[in-house]
């Protein structure tokens, strides 16, 4: 997400919540050193408007995508993710009838208590996903048309100027040029500070509010126009969701995806505490928390259908390959599901495929489905190769721990290259040594896209 034309004498990348929050900031931007890892210790676990259109892979998953799990190369790379500074990870990844999971580093810095592959984690805007199934269900049924007007199902939440011409689509692609609400809930980060992350943890927030303060936001260009992220779209889409079907969003996304999913660790939390065994969520702000600050308990009514899921690193693998597989959505919502749009990196290329609550990334070893999450102390990444046979979901606990360039770009940090090694391993196998191309992959994509504008 990005939010632009706010007052500034420099700029300040504050990739909150959710996926993204790319922040234009009011104050200036220093080079931020990196938070101080924990001594390693822990264990490693075993075991115009963008023209929509479907893609296919433009490079098949060859024999390095099916390639045997090395066992062995992967509690490698996750150790190396801890001693490159992350406090703890977990990864489950699998390779058709293969798995392994595994962990590194710890769960909480004072206690040291380690982290394990099965710990529930607050996944973020993975919870997208889920959500986007859940219309496209409705699409199924007869209920939504995904090129109709949101004021079809909504008369009166959205202004004059955007009623007719904002569709369901547009919403789930992000193109609606509708802005974020994170900057409205969160006044203080617009000037890096914590203060409102702080004050707000027990606060509950209506979707209707979120709504209010996503439209007061800078716009992000006329509807269809460009590709934005925007966390307001989907918690509209949460509030069409419910119109539709008569049942509270939340209610309905646990009962018709995550149960026919057959996920057992995957919920909505009804209170602030994550339910089960978990990490602690550690919040660094690019250095403006020092030292990182545990936001494991929150209210996450701020984030809803956009991002509050929790799940497990193997109930989020199980998803996409229930979903992939075609046990969630017909074939017909599988294809619209899969119709993207180019996103841009800020910097020539292009950074993933966006789709309907779900984006592709190429990659040496072929196409890779899924999508990245994040909220205030942890990150998720999953990716699915296209038919679900190779997947890796990978979660951590230490968010923004890089430092800001004076181009008002996160600097790249040894962590990101410990966990891009990582996930070549999961994904490609042996080959991703000498198939690596510079740059691969854009780790939490959607928040590294169009930071300045």
């Amino acid at each position: 997400m990005t939010f632009a034309g706010l007052p500034h004498r420099g700029r300040t990348v504050a990739g909150l919540g959710l996926s993204a929050v790319l922040l234009t900031c009011a104050a200036a931007s220093p080079a931020l050193a990196a938070p101080e890892p924990p001594a390693p210790a822990a264990s490693a676990g075993s075991e115009p408007a963008p023209a929509a259109t479907p893609t296919t892979p433009t490079t098949p998953a060859g024999e390095s995508g099916r390639a045997a799990l090395d066992r062995e190369a992967l509690r490698t790379t996750i150790r190396a993710i801890h001693e490159a500074g992350m406090y703890g990870s977990y990864s489950a990844v699998r390779n058709g009838g293969e798995r392994w999971t595994g962990a590194a580093g710890v769960a909480d810095v004072r206690t040291r208590r380690p982290v394990h592959p099965r710990m529930l984690h607050r996944v973020g805007s993975i919870t997208k996903t889920f959500t986007a199934v859940a219309i496209l269900q409705q699409v199924e049924r007869g209920r939504v048309e995904l090129d109709a007007p949101v004021a079809r199902y909504l008369p009166g939440l959205l202004p004059q100027d955007l009623a007719g011409t904002v569709t369901v689509r547009m919403l789930l692609n992000h193109t609606s040029g509708i802005g974020d609400y994170v900057a409205g809930a969160f006044p203080s980060l617009v000037q890096a500070s914590p203060q409102s992350l702080d004050d707000h943890r027990f606060r509950r927030i209506a979707p209707e509010e979120l709504v209010r303060l996503g439209l007061e936001a800078p716009r992000t260009g006329e509807p269809g126009q460009n590709w934005s992220y925007s966390n307001t779209n989907y918690v509209i889409a949460g509030l069409l969701l419910e119109k539709v079907t008569g049942t509270d969003a939340e209610r309905y996304i646990t009962r018709e995806v995550i149960r026919r999913a057959g996920l057992r660790d995957t919920s909505f939390p009804r209170t602030p505490f994550v339910p089960g065994p978990h990490s602690k969520a550690y919040e660094a702000l690019y250095g403006y928390i020092d030292p990182p600050r545990d936001y494991s308990v929150y209210d996450m009514s701020w984030a809803t259908t956009a991002g509050a899921i929790v799940s497990t690193m193997e109930d989020i693998n199980r998803f996409y390959r229930v979903l992939l597989g075609g046990g969630l959505l017909k074939e017909a919502q599988l294809d619209q599901m899969r119709t993207t749009v180019p996103v841009p990196d800020g910097q020539g290329g292009i950074a993933m495929h966006y789709g309907l609550g779900i984006y592709a990334q190429d990659i040496p070893c072929g196409r890779f489905w899924g999508h990245d999450g994040s909220v205030f102390g942890m990150g998720t990444i999953s990716m699915s190769s296209p038919d679900g046979r190779r997947q890796v979901s990978y979660g951590f606990n230490l968010m923004k721990y890089q430092r800001i360039g004076e181009n008002g770009y996160p600097v790249p940090h040894a962590i990101d290259m410990a966990m891009a090694r990582h996930l070549d391993e999961a994904l490609c196998g042996p080959a991703a040594t000498t198939a690596r191309r510079s740059g691969w992959p854009p780790l939490l994509p959607t928040q590294q896209v169009l930071v300045k504008r």
